[in-house]
Formats: C-alpha cells, sequence, structure tokens
C-alpha cells in the first residue's frame, strides 16, 4: 500500500505525520510503524503521529514512540499535530483536539508559533536528589552542573531501566540553572531510548520542578533545549499547577509517498 506521510518537527523533536481519518494504516504493525522511523532505513523521526477523527473535538491524536509501541502524551507532537491539521484546512488559528491524556486546546501565535494547553499537574514527587512528575507522560527531573559533559544517553537509560520505575520506566530530564527564569534541558525520552534534541513533555516538567524545587518564582520559565527554545507557563493555586502551556515552533519539514 502506497501513502503520503508529512514530516514536522518542534525544536529538533521530528515526527512522522499522516492522515488517518480513514483508518486505513495497520495501527498494530509495531515493525511497521519502527521500521519508518528508523532513520537509516525509513523515514526516520523520534515518532509517528496519527490525525484521526474525534467525536468530542476536531481530531484525534494518536502518538507511537521510534520502537513501534503506542506512548503517553507528547508535547512537541501535540504542537507539530496542531501545525498539521492547520495545513489539512481541519482548523483555523484555535483548536480543542484530544490525546491519550485527555483534551487539549491549543492556539497559533502571530509569529507562529504553537501554545498548547498540558494537563494539570497536582502531584510532584520531590526527592533528595531528583523530582518526579506526569505531565501527560512520566519524567523524572534532575539539576546538574555540567550539563555540556553530561552523558545524558548512560545515566538517562540507567534511571529509566532501574527499579525506580519498573516495566514502565520513565523519561529523565538533565537540568542546568541559568538565571532566575532560564534554563537549559537535555532528555532521555523512553521509547526512542537515546538523547533527543527535544521534548515537550519533558520542558513543562523541568519548568514545574525548578518552581517546586525553589529555583524560581516566575511563571514564565524559558528552556534552552538541544534543538532550539521552548517556553513554559503556568499557574500556581495553593499545590496545584494549571493553566500549563507549552510554546514554541512547530516546523513543516517535507512531505512524501511511502509504499509497505
Amino acid at each position: 500500500m502506497k501513502t503520503t506521510f508529512y514530516k514536522y518537527q518542534g525544536t529538533g523533536n521530528d515526527f512522522i505525520f499522516i492522515d488517518n481519518r480513514l483508518n486505513v494504516f495497520p495501527k498494530n504493525n509495531t515493525k511497521l510503524i519502527g521500521h519508518l522511523c528508523d532513520r537509516r532505513f525509513g523515514i526516520g523521526a523520534d515518532g509517528l503521529i496519527l490525525l484521526e477523527n474525534s467525536k468530542d473535538s476536531d481530531f484525534n491524536m494518536v502518538y507511537y514512540n521510534s520502537d513501534g509501541n503506542q506512548s503517553s502524551m507528547c508535547g512537541n507532537g501535540g504542537r507539530c499535530i496542531v501545525a498539521f491539521a492547520k495545513n489539512l484546512n481541519l482548523i483555523s488559528d484555535e483548536t480543542t483536539f484530544r490525546a491519550t491524556d485527555g483534551l487539549h486546546y491549543a492556539s497559533i501565535l502571530g509569529n507562529g508559533d504553537i501554545s498548547l494547553q498540558m494537563k494539570d499537574v497536582s502531584e510532584v514527587k520531590i526527592e533528595t536528589d531528583y523530582v518526579f512528575l506526569n505531565t501527560g507522560s512520566p519524567h523524572h527531573v534532575m539539576l546538574v552542573k555540567d550539563l555540556d559533559n553530561y552523558d545524558v544517553k548512560s545515566i538517562g537509560a540507567a534511571i529509566r531501566y532501574s527499579d525506580l520505575y519498573g516495566k514502565a520506566g520513565s523519561n529523565v530530564n538533565f537540568v542546568k540553572q541559568l538565571s532566575s527564569d532560564h534554563f537549559r534541558l537535555r532528555t532521555y525520552e523512553r521509547g526512542v531510548e537515546d538523547e533527543t534534541l527535544s521534548c515537550g513533555t519533558g520542558a513543562t516538567a523541568a519548568a514545574i520542578a525548578t518552581n517546586v524545587l525553589g529555583k524560581t518564582n516566575s511563571h514564565v520559565i524559558q528552556l534552552d533545549v538541544e534543538g532550539g527554545k521552548l517556553e513554559v507557563s503556568f499557574d500556581k493555586v495553593d499545590d496545584r499547577y494549571i493553566n500549563v502551556f507549552l510554546k514554541g515552533p512547530a516546523t513543516f519539514v517535507f512531505e512524501g509517498e511511502i509504499e509497505w
């Protein structure tokens, strides 16, 4: 079968998009999804995302990691699917879509960046040397000093596969403070099993974690990721983080056809 695919990236976090409103894509074929995401023998991407029909929103987002398995929410993928839906003329400059963690509101800003509302966060686990929270996907967050020379892949994998998180694992984020409201972030992503250039739910987790730890009093956090810059904003009510928004670019790369 031959199908059209689209490639988008959000601060270097790249995705294959397929319009699956006619339900023609073999969603249970993990080997095919892994092959399409392979950077040597396929198209190459951190993940594959299907846009599908939804009964209660503009569309449904189904996200697969590059290992071929369906995964939890992806923040950069969520921003990119908004750009994709706009390209398909499904939406104007505002939308509500459904992902695995519920409904998400998003808007396309005047500069072309996309603002995506993330889930509220009410539970944050604070330990001696890390913070754990779920921002649509599970995230382990650590503050480190020498981020440039940090072995993100090896240390991230060791934590991801540790007894802390069992078989499901967790994404692992390493954060360095640059100023009172500005941080740098590197992320090891489960499912990709490597460092990625950016992680949207990871940036959201890092922003909230730095506030929880008292490293910043700001409710608008700037984050430098390996593939660019993101912004996370939120309101804090008691111990809850609400009105959480992830903002940044979502860029079309190319489209093509592939046969399987």
